[in-house]
């Protein structure tokens, strides 16, 4: 059977062609690795790796450049993003798959992948000229006026109420990842066997205890998967990110101040780069966050596959 597939000049072909796109894809990270390492080796001389890494001065006048304050808005933006986006989007996929009528699944779902649709652009417009004024005048100030009294929360909700700030920008990323965790979900819900959910239903169950006992954990493996995509969307979204952030290269504890992320800084500055040192700065930040995105969710993989194996065993 082997030396007939060999001999076979169409499969030769076909398995060649599919083995050049396979490896196109390690060619093309490969590549976009050296790109961004050699432009970022004038920074790389300059500032090193641990200072650039840990300082927070940020000024192209003196040609001064770290990546502490482009970090810690990527990380609090992702992180408060993910934390919005995640529950609820688990809570449609339960709706939709467990819950909702037939007639209103099929719109449901047109609507979640719409959603995925939107450009990013479109999402950066809606929040500053509609989403920032709500949060900037009723909002805000209800949460500082509440959580922002409380001994602890109050550092969260310092400053004026503008709606240009970390949790507006969080808000409009949570809204763009809620379709991809919420899709993976739903399909994941969706491989639970009818028949183990009809056991525990003629056992007694409630539905909500079928939802807790049965088809979460039966399908957590999805939803983990469907989070760390969304992860992958929130570390990388730019434009719809730029419109509501500001571009502050400041460490603030208060979510209703103005910030800066790794991909706002560099939409927001190549064009201004009008030094080697400043180019070579931005694309040393590029290279950050690739390193930053590539960690990430190798250990999120890592973590699914272990889980991948205990469930199997």
């Amino acid at each position: 059977m082997a030396s007939l597939y060999k001999k076979n000049p169409v499969d030769l072909l076909f398995s060649s062609i599919t083995a050049i796109a396979s490896f196109s894809v390690i060619v093309f990270i490969v590549g976009i690795f050296y790109v961004l390492l050699s432009e970022s080796l004038p920074a790389i001389s300059r500032f090193g790796v641990l200072n650039f890494i840990t300082s927070t001065d940020w000024n192209p006048v003196r040609e001064s450049f770290g990546a502490a304050t482009n970090i810690y808005g990527t990380f609090i933006t992702t992180t408060l993003s993910l934390l919005i986006a995640v529950p609820v989007a688990v809570g449609i996929a339960i709706f939709v798959t467990e819950i909702a009528p037939n007639f209103l699944k099929g719109p449901i779902g047109g609507a979640i992948e719409l959603l995925a649709a939107i450009p990013s652009i479109i999402y950066g417009m809606w929040g500053f000229f509609t989403l920032s004024p709500i949060m900037s005048t009723y909002i805000e100030p209800a949460l500082k006026n509440s959580l922002g009294k409380l001994p602890v929360l109050e550092i969260l909700f310092r400053g004026t109420p503008m709606g240009i700030d970390l949790l507006t920008a969080s808000i409009i990323l949570s809204i763009m990842i809620i379709p991809f965790t919420a899709s993976i979900s739903r399909d994941a819900f969706n491989l639970t066997p009818a028949v183990v959910k009809e056991s525990a239903y003629a056992l007694g169950a409630t539905r909500w205890e079928v939802v807790k006992n049965i088809v979460i954990p039966y399908s957590k493996l999805g939803v983990f998967g469907g989070v760390v995509l969304s992860l992958g969307r929130a570390l990388g979204e730019t434009m719809a990110v730029a419109f509501v952030l500001g571009n502050n290269h400041r460490i603030t504890t208060s979510l209703l101040d103005a910030a800066a992320t790794i991909t706002v800084t560099l939409a927001n500055e190549f064009t201004e780069a009008d030094t080697d040192i400043y180019l070579s700065s931005l694309f040393y930040l590029a290279l950050v966050l690739f390193v930053m995105s590539f960690v990430t969710l190798a250990i999120a993989k890592f973590f699914l596959l272990r889980a991948e194996r205990k469930y199997s065993r």
